[in-house]
C-alpha cells in the first residue's frame, strides 16, 4: 500500500529513543521528511545520521518542548530545514509511577504541565497552518491507561486522559479541514521506559524483573511484549494518506491486553 506521505514533512516530539523513534524510523520509510527531536542533541544528530545513511530525509532538532520558547524553536528549524510541517507526532517522556492515593496538589499540576501543556503548545503553532493548506495529520502517542488506567500510574493515567479529551475535541472542530487527529496506545512495548517500569515494580514487590515480565506477558492474549518497529508501522499508517477517514479515535497497539473492543 501507497501511503502518500512521500515528502510530507513530520515532526515527531521526543524522537531519539523508545516508541517516537520507532514512529520517526517507520515515517522515514515511507518517504516522510522527518525531524528527529529531543533534548539530547548528539543522540538526535547520531539518528539522523543513521537514517540518512539509509536514504532517508532526516534532520536533526535539538528541542526542550518543556520550556517556553521550546517548542516555538523547535518548530521554525524544523520549518525552515525541511517545510511546513505536515504530520505531528505528539510523544514525550512518562511521568513517575505512583498511586492515586498518594497524589499531591504538584503531582497533579506535573500531569498537566508535563503531558498536556507541551502538546497543545505544538498542535496551537502547527495546526494553522495544516487547515490552510487543507491536508494535516495529529497523531499522539497514549497509553493503554487512556482505556483501563494502570495500578500504580496515577500521574500518567490523569495527564494522558486529559489529553485525549483535548484532542477527540479538537478532532471533530478540524475534520472539515482535511486534518485528522488521533491517538495510539501502546500496550507493553519493549522499550526502556517499560523496562524501568517493570524495574520498579520488581523492587516494589521484592522480586526480579523478570518475574515481573514472566507475569505480565501471561496476562497478554499475544503472550509476548509488542516490537517498537509493530508500534511505528501502525502509527505510520494513521498518519497516511489512506487513513483520512479515521480521525478521533484512540487505537490500541496492545497485542490483546485491555479486554474491551
Amino acid at each position: 500500500m501507497d501511503l502518500g506521505i512521500q515528502g510530507k514533512t513530520a515532526f515527531v516530539a521526543a524522537s531519539t529513543g523508545g516508541l517516537g523513534l520507532a514512529v520517526a524510523r517507520s515515517l522515514a520509510a515511507e518517504g516522510a521528511r522527518v525531524a528527529i527531536t529531543g533534548r539530547r542533541r548528539e543522540r538526535a544528530e547520531k539518528i539522523a545520521a543513521e537514517l540518512e545513511a539509509d536514504g532517508h530525509s532526516v534532520v536533526a532538532i535539538e528541542a526542550d518542548l518543556s520550556k517556553p520558547d521550546g517548542v516555538a524553536a523547535a518548530v521554525e528549524r524544523t520549518e525552515e530545514l525541511l517545510g511546513p510541517v505536515e504530520i505531528l507526532v505528539l510523544n514525550g517522556p512518562g511521568p513517575k509511577p505512583g498511586a492515586a492515593s498518594a497524589l499531591g496538589s504538584d503531582d497533579i499540576a506535573a500531569a498537566f504541565e508535563q503531558l498536556v501543556k507541551p502538546h497543545h503548545a505544538l498542535v496551537s503553532r502547527i495546526l494553522p497552518g495544516m487547515r490552510e493548506r487543507h491536508w494535516g495529520r495529529i497523531l499522539a502517542v497514549g497509553s493503554s491507561g487512556v482505556v483501563s488506567p494502570l495500578p500504580n500510574l496515577a500521574v500518567s493515567n490523569t495527564g494522558r486522559a486529559a489529553l485525549a479529551g483535548y484532542l477527540k475535541t479538537l478532532a471533530a472542530e478540524v475534520a472539515l479541514d482535511a486534518v485528522t487527529v488521533n491517538m495510539l496506545l501502546p500496550g507493553r512495548i519493549a522499550t526502556d521506559r517499560v523496562a524501568e517500569l517493570d524495574q520498579a515494580a520488581a523492587k516494589r514487590r521484592g522480586t526480579t524483573p523478570e518475574e515481573i515480565q514472566l507475569e505480565s506477558r501471561k496476562t497478554i492474549p499475544a503472550r509476548r511484549y509488542g516490537e517498537p518497529e509493530e508500534f511505528g508501522a501502525a502509527a505510520a499508517f494513521l498518519c497516511s494518506a489512506p487513513a483520512s477517514y479515521i480521525t478521533g479515535v484512540a487505537l490500541r497497539c496492545d497485542g490483546g491486553l485491555i479486554r474491551s473492543l
